[in-house]
C-alpha cells in the first residue's frame, strides 16, 4: 500500500487526484472526510498508524519553526520505521536552497533519512511557478515591486513536481538512494514576468518589503522567511535551471513556469503607477 501525507495540501491535493481512482492508495489528512482518507497528523505522534504500509510518500510537513517541523519529520520516520514501512519517498528543497532559513527542517530530514534502514528516496523540490503569483503580483497600481534586482528564479510548476512524485512513489525501488534536483527549465526574472502580465516592473528595497510584509496577520517567522526568500532570487542562488532530471522523470518537456505564472496572475489593472508595496502576503513558499 501506498500513504500520501499532507493530501490537502497544494502539492498534495493534485498527487492525490493523480491516484484518486487506485484502491491500493491511501490520503493521509488531519481531518479526514472522504474516501481513501486515513488521519495523519504529526503533531498527534502518538496517532500515528503505518501498519501495512508499504511506500510513505512523506510530503514536507507545513509551516513553523525549524523545532516544529523537525518535530513532525522526526515522528512520521520513527513511525515508518516502528511499523516496517519499506520505502519513504519525501518532497526537500533544492540543494540550491540551502542559503533560504527554511532550508534547515528539510536537510534534518534528509540526514535522519539517510541514516535509517528504511530504504528512500529525495525528491528536492526547486520554488513553485505559483509562489511567484503570490510574491510577485502587480499592484493595485500595476507595478511589480517584488524586489527581485536583476535574479531570477528557476521556479517549477506544481503540477510538474506532483507527477513526478506519483511516477517515483509507485515504482519506489527504482528510485532507492536517488537524490533528484527538480528545478524548472528556464529561469525567470521580475521584467519578464511584468511583461507576462502587462504591469511594470519597478523593484523595491528589501527594508521596504519587509515593512509591507510584516502585520498582524502573519507568524513571527515568516517575514523573514518571504525576504529570504526574495533576497535569495536577487543574489543569483535560485537561477539555475533544470539539467535534464525534471524532463527525464516525467518523461516529456516540463510546462513552462511564465504560462503558470500567467495563469494564476490577475492581469496588470491598468497603466503604471507609483510603485505600491510587494503584492500578497503568503503563508510561506510555496514546495517547501
Amino acid at each position: 500500500m501506498l500513504l500520501i501525507t499532507g493530501t490537502s495540501g497544494g502539492l498534495g491535493s493534485q498527487i492525490a487526484l493523480r491516484l484518486a481512482d487506485r484502491p491500493d492508495v491511501r490520503f493521509g489528512t488531519r481531518v479526514p472526510d472522504g474516501p481513501g482518507q486515513v488521519r495523519v497528523d504529526f503533531d498527534d505522534p502518538d496517532s500515528l498508524d503505518f501498519a501495512g504500509v508499504d511506500t510513505l510518500l512523506l510530503i514536507s510537513a507545513g509551516y513553523g519553526e525549524d523545532d516544529q517541523v523537525i518535530a513532525r519529520h522526526e515522528a512520521a520516520v520513527s513511525a515508518a520505521e516502528r511499523d516496517g514501512v519499506r520505502h519513504i519517498v519525501y518532497t526537500s528543497l533544492t540543494g540550491a536552497g540551502d542559503h533560504l532559513p527554511y532550508a534547515l527542517a528539510h536537510r534534518w530530514t534528509e540526514r535522519r533519512l539517510g541514516g535509517s534502514a528504511v530504504a528512500w528516496t529525495v525528491l528536492r523540490n526547486g520554488l513553485y511557478a505559483e509562489l511567484l503569483s503570490a510574491l510577485a503580483a502587480p499592484g493595485p497600481d500595476g507595478v511589480i515591486t517584488a524586489p527581485l534586482g536583476d535574479g531570477r528564479l528557476a521556479a517549477v510548476a506544481r503540477e510538474d513536481l506532483a507527477e513526478v512524485a506519483v511516477r517515483v512513489a509507485l515504482a519506489p525501488d527504482a528510485h532507492a538512494g536517488q537524490v533528484y534536483e527538480l528545478v524548472g527549465d528556464r529561469a525567470l526574472g521580475g521584467a519578464e514576468l511584468a511583461a507576462a502580465v502587462g504591469a511594470r516592473y519597478a523593484p523595491a528595497s528589501l527594508a521596504e518589503a519587509r515593512s509591507a510584509l510584516s502585520g498582524p496577520d502573519l507568524a513571527p517567522f515568516q517575514p523573514p522567511m518571504l525576504v529570504a526568500t526574495y533576497s535569495a532570487i536577487a543574489a543569483g542562488f535560485l537561477d539555475t535551471p533544470d539539467r535534464g532530471t525534471l524532463r527525464r522523470l516525467l518523461a516529456r518537456p516540463p510546462h513552462p513556469a511564465l504560462d503558470t505564472y500567467t495563469t494564476t496572475t490577475a492581469p496588470a489593472p491598468g497603466p503604471a503607477g507609483t510603485p505600491s508595496g510587494p503584492a500578497g502576503t503568503p503563508s510561506g513558499p510555496a514546495g517547501v
